[in-house]
């Protein structure tokens, strides 16, 4: 790809990333954009490694990601798991000649993966993430891949962060007013003050060991319920 329409490539990108607000938006920007910016780019996903050890794809443009990211996560090994876990960009522009991790790159190799591309994107207290990148083509990922691959990670990295904190600052949102909603049937039902009611939600989450907005979810899901079964509370 040309230097110049690779350039309009990542600024169109970026402008895209932008643009977009929710974090599920953001994800499914990240792997079509890396798609079409990173030369000899196949198929494209985004992994969340989870705290507990647990692997996720967030993202991906088609089955083929899915297929590639599950046998890396079953195995515990391949260039996806490695850039996470190492901090690092993991290029792979040759599947047959890749001895680090035999056992998928045999597998993969079987399966029609020629090339791959994992760089991290993220890491933070909730887990890390990685970018996918997979090609089909002989050679198809090669030196100047890699290279877009890390400078449009950069990009979707930023636009990551902005999506998290929003999606973050929404979910917080939605904990307060799902709690202010359990406040308010502890009030009524059981007519006490509204700071008796908050502390018996205190209470319960403290002793049951569960969070609070959960607590609340659970007083209001009972309400509801009462509601459906009688009409009335």
């Amino acid at each position: 790809m040309p230097d110049d329409v690779l350039a309009e490539a990542f600024a169109h990108a970026a402008r895209r990333l932008t643009e977009m607000s929710s974090l599920e938006e953001t994800l499914t920007e990240i792997v079509r954009s890396a798609r079409l910016s990173v030369p000899g780019a196949d198929h494209v996903g985004v992994t969340a490694s989870h705290r507990d050890g647990r692997f996720e794809t967030l993202a991906a443009t088609s089955d083929r990601v899915h297929e590639f990211d599950a046998l890396q996560y079953a195995l515990g090994e391949g260039p996806c798991v490695h850039a996470i876990e190492a901090h690092t960009i993991v290029h792979v522009p040759d599947v047959r000649r890749e001895k680090r991790w035999p056992a998928y790159t045999a597998e993969a190799r079987r399966r029609g993966l020629r090339a791959q591309i994992g760089v991290r994107l993220y890491d933070d207290r909730h887990g890390s993430g990685g970018l996918n990148i997979y090609s089909e083509q002989e050679d198809g990922l090669d030196a100047s891949s890699a290279q877009a691959a890390d400078l449009f990670a950069a990009h979707a990295a930023l636009a990551m962060g902005k999506a998290r904190a929003i999606d973050q600052l929404q979910e917080g949102l939605r904990s307060r007013q799902r709690i202010g909603v359990a406040v308010g049937i502890l009030m009524q039902r059981y007519s006490m003050p509204e700071e008796s009611a908050f502390a018996f939600l205190v209470r319960a989450s403290s002793h049951g060991n569960v969070k609070l907005r959960d607590v609340a979810s659970e007083v209001v899901r009972e309400f509801e319920q009462g509601l459906d079964g009688t009409g009335s509370v």
